[in-house]
C-alpha cells in the first residue's frame, strides 16, 4: 500500500519551515473549550518559533513504518463525492478507513469514531464545520488519555480490549490536491524522547482531556509530502500501548516557503480510529 516514489522528483530534499514549539518543558498548558471563569485565561502556555529542516518524505517512502517512524503513507481511492457531507463521510468513508487501517496494521478490530475537516477560509466563514489548520507541534493523545478514550467510547468492551495491545491512528488526506498551502509536517518518532512531550489539559465543562504539546529538541527530524495528492493518505500513530514500538507522532501544519503565492487553501479531512490487536502469542 505504500506509494511509489514517482511523483514530484523535482521537489527539494527539504525546506526550511517554522514550527511553533512549547517554550518551556516545565510549563503546564491549559485550554478551555468554553468561556472560562472571570480572570482565567482561555489558553495558557508560551510557544516559540523554531526554524527546522522539513524533509521530503517521498525520498524515504518505502522505509516508513507506523511502528518505527510513527507514520506511513498509503494510496487509497475513495468513493466519497462530498467530504463536507457528514452523513456521506460516516456512511462511505468510515468503512473505507476501517478497511485501510486493518490492511496496513493487521488489526483484528478498528473502531472509527470521529473526524474533522480543515480549511482556513471556510473556518473563518464558519462554513461546512471546517476548522483552521493547527500550527503548533502536538500529539493528540497522552499516556493517560489514550486508554481513557477506549473507556469513553466502548465502555462495555473496554477492560477486555485493554488487556491486549491497542493504538490510536489518525488517517489524514487532502480533500482536494495538490496541497501547497499549510501542508502537514510529521516528526520521526525515532528522533523524539518522552521528555519532549508535555501534558496539555483540555478543560471541558464536565471533564478534562489531555493532549501533548511538544518541546523543542534539535534531534527532531521532520518530514512532509510535497504537493500531496487526494489519494495519498497519511497515517499517524497518536498512541500505542506497546512501549517497544513508536508511541506518539508529533505533527503540525506549517507554511511551505516554496509554495506559490496564489496556492489554493489547504482542504483536508482527518479521521480518528481505535485499533485493536490480537493477543501476543509469544508473551
Amino acid at each position: 500500500m505504500a506509494i511509489p516514489n514517482t511523483e514530484n522528483q523535482s521537489a527539494p530534499d527539504h525546506v526550511d519551515g517554522v514550527l511553533n514549539y512549547l517554550a518551556d518543558r516545565n510549563d503546564a498548558p491549559v485550554t478551555y473549550t468554553y468561556q472560562p471563569p472571570p480572570g482565567v485565561a482561555a489558553r495558557s502556555g508560551n510557544y516559540a518559533k523554531y526554524s527546522v529542516a522539513i524533509h521530503n518524505a517521498r525520498a524515504v517512502l518505502p522505509q516508513l513504518s507506523l511502528d518505527r517512524q510513527g507514520f506511513a503513507v498509503a494510496h487509497q481511492e475513495t468513493a466519497v463525492a462530498n467530504f463536507y457531507d457528514e452523513s456521506e463521510v460516516r456512511a462511505v468513508y468510515y468503512p473505507e478507513v476501517e478497511r485501510l487501517v486493518k490492511q496496513i496494521t493487521g488489526a483484528v478490530k478498528v473502531h472509527v469514531f470521529d473526524h474533522n475537516v480543515r480549511c482556513r477560509p471556510m473556518a473563518k466563514r464558519r462554513e461546512n464545520g471546517a476548522q483552521e489548520p493547527v500550527k503548533v507541534a502536538h500529539n493528540d493523545y497522552t499516556l493517560k488519555s489514550g486508554p481513557q478514550r477506549v473507556r469513553d467510547l466502548l465502555p462495555n468492551e473496554a477492560e477486555a480490549l485493554l488487556r491486549n495491545r491497542f493504538a490510536v491512528i489518525n488517517v489524514w488526506r487532502p480533500i482536494s490536491g495538490p496541497v501547497q498551502e499549510s501542508p502537514l509536517a510529521v516528526c520521526d518518532a525515532q528522533s523524539m524522547v518522552q521528555d519532549d512531550f508535555v501534558k496539555h489539559v483540555l478543560r471541558y465543562r464536565d471533564r478534562d482531556g489531555e493532549v501533548y504539546s511538544v518541546a523543542y529538541n534539535p534531534n527532531h527530524r521532520w518530514y512532509y509530502i510535497p504537493n500531496q495528492k487526494k489519494e495519498e493518505v497519511l497515517l499517524l500513530k497518536c498512541y500505542d500501548s506497546d512501549e517497544h514500538r513508536s508511541r506518539f507522532t508529533a505533527h503540525s501544519a506549517f507554511e511551505d516557503p516554496t509554495s506559490p503565492h496564489d496556492a489554493a487553501p489547504r482542504e483536508s479531512i482527518e479521521v480518528r480510529t481505535l485499533v485493536f490487536f490480537a493477543p501476543d502469542k509469544t508473551s
